[in-house]
């Protein structure tokens, strides 16, 4: 177990610069280097007393994970102590200022057009890419989908958050990226982020996963009957 009072205080490195956006156990900000200007984005958890077991594996991935260009960077874990309102957990990545591939698709189907094939192909070769250096490490993703395939301004693919890789408590909305083999708790391996990432292929091309319109438990035994 990670002990807080040996991680450094964050606001001796990092300065809040804005709010990007929400994650599964807080609010994401864009933070500014005081060192050297470089600019970062953090997940601040809710105020806790302890690190969980589901953020500790994220953080033993996160530390011991050789870099990979498709593989969002880690900074660092810091912990910011208050009295009051209660402790801050900080956690530092590479900042990915193109949004998800979600988004982005959301986008444009808001504005009447879709994703090209070859823009689709070139963001599920990256994603690949990543999922082979995760898979080579002996690391499942279990939670591959569009949220979770973020891009750079220069044009980067990124996987980010592997909360689940050693817990298979995927909410029932999310079944329809999860391989059936996961669904039912059979034996599975790598295999079941190639399942996934072939969904996000149709999430990329469709704006929707397959039978996303269904009721959620219906999918979770129609999915294994499609033939």
């Amino acid at each position: 177990m990670i002990g807080l009072e040996s991680l450094a205080d964050p606001t001796d490195t990092w300065e809040i610069i804005e709010t990007i956006g929400k994650g599964t156990y807080g609010k994401v900000y864009k933070v500014a280097n005081k060192k050297d200007g470089s600019l970062a984005a953090v997940k601040i958890l809710d105020p806790i007393s302890d690190v969980d077991e589901e953020i500790e594996a994220e953080y033993n991935i996160l530390q011991f994970l050789p870099n990979h260009p498709n593989v969002v960077r880690f900074y660092g874990m810091f912990y910011k102590a208050d009295q009051y309102v209660g402790g801050q957990l900080w956690l530092v990545l590479e900042l990915c200022n193109g949004g998800s591939v979600a988004e982005l698709v959301k986008g444009l189907l808001k504005c009447g057009q879709r994703l090209d094939e070859a823009m689709i192909s070139y963001i599920l070769y990256g994603a690949l890419l990543g999922l082979q250096h995760l898979h080579n490490n002996w690391i499942i993703h279990r939670d591959v989908k569009g949220n979770n395939i973020l891009l750079t301004t220069e044009g980067g693919v990124k996987l980010v958050d592997f909360v689940r890789f050693l817990f298979v408590t995927t909410p029932f909305w999310e079944i329809l990226v999860i391989a059936c083999e996961q669904q039912y708790d059979y034996s599975y391996d790598a295999r079941c982020d190639v399942w996934s990432l072939g969904i996000t292929a149709i999430e990329l091309g469709d704006g929707d996963p397959p039978l996303f319109d269904m009721h959620p438990v219906k999918t979770l035994f129609k999915i294994p009957s499609i033939r």
